[in-house]
């Protein structure tokens, strides 16, 4: 299975995840979404992410169907939403993505959100969906390091991913430490911040250093932090420069550089909240 352009984080399974991926949140539109699946596996793409938050697995499943491409040369990434957490819940919302992508197997598996209520049943659920082998990988999104020390006590499969906030104006350098240590892999969610990281000085200083943009130089940090990335666009020209960083070095001290604008700013919720909460 050709990985295409982008290098390859290997998970705690062994599964092997493009460092590099496309998110797919917000395109709702069949039409629109067959134009970015199909511009994003040309300039090569090959991991895709999705939720069934996002309504638009159904859409995301018939452009990969009609790309023309073989299921085994994509990965494909869902999470189970909040309101279909809990051991039996989740079985079926599982039954009900494959129904949706209209595929046999997804490669990666998340828990959305860590909720309290039903944090235990969720993971027991996932853990059978894996041994079932319909899941390729399974892991989270949103933990803090309390919830993976929670999770820890009864889980009998380690989270193999933990997807959650990233980018420059958020590094949380403790929480990545953490997963570094424990073996579980980074994945970036608003990698740029929603947009915001485009008007930072350094960042399109580097990029006229560089020739590139400020996405693309953010974008390149990631990939230097060893961290896997979800960039989303619809627009087809963006879709081929994200990936366009390939070409170019970031030096150890501006990747320091890019840590050092860290404001601890999120652009979603706060997991701990949400935990608390069960919800948004």
């Amino acid at each position: 299975m050709s990985l295409s352009l982008s290098s390859v984080i290997k998970l705690n399974d062994q599964v092997q995840m493009p460092q590099l991926g496309f998110g797919t949140y917000k395109i709702t539109d069949l039409g629109e979404m067959e134009t970015a699946i199909n511009q994003a596996l040309k300039v090569g793409y090959r991991s895709f992410d999705t939720a069934q938050l996002y309504k638009n697995e159904r859409e995301l499943g018939t452009a990969l169907r009609k790309s023309g491409y073989n299921r085994q040369d994509y990965l494909v990434t869902s999470k189970v939403d909040n309101k279909n957490q809990g051991y039996d819940q989740t079985l079926k919302a599982f039954d009900q993505i494959l129904n949706d992508l209209q595929m046999d197997y997804i490669d990666l598996f998340l828990v959305h959100w860590p909720l309290s209520n039903t944090f235990f049943d969720t993971w027991k659920a996932f853990e059978r969906i894996y041994e079932e082998k319909r899941a390729k990988a399974i892991g989270v999104c949103n933990f803090n390091i309390s919830h993976l020390e929670l999770l820890a006590t009864k889980a009998n499969i380690k989270p193999m991913i933990n997807q959650i906030e990233l980018h420059p104006y958020l590094t949380q350098p403790k929480l990545v430490q953490y997963l570094n240590q424990e073996n579980i892999a980074i994945e970036a969610w608003s990698p740029l911040a929603r947009g915001k990281i485009n008007d930072e000085k350094l960042l399109i200083d580097l990029g006229e250093k560089y020739q590139k943009s400020p996405t693309q130089v953010t974008l390149r940090w990631h990939m230097q932090k060893g961290h896997i990335a979800i960039p989303k666009s619809s627009n087809p020209s963006r879709i081929a420069d994200n990936i366009n960083i390939y070409d170019f070095n970031l030096t150890d001290g501006e990747i320091t550089s890019i840590d050092q604008l860290n404001q601890d700013f999120r652009t979603g919720p706060n997991p701990d909240d949400v935990y608390k909460k069960n919800g948004f």
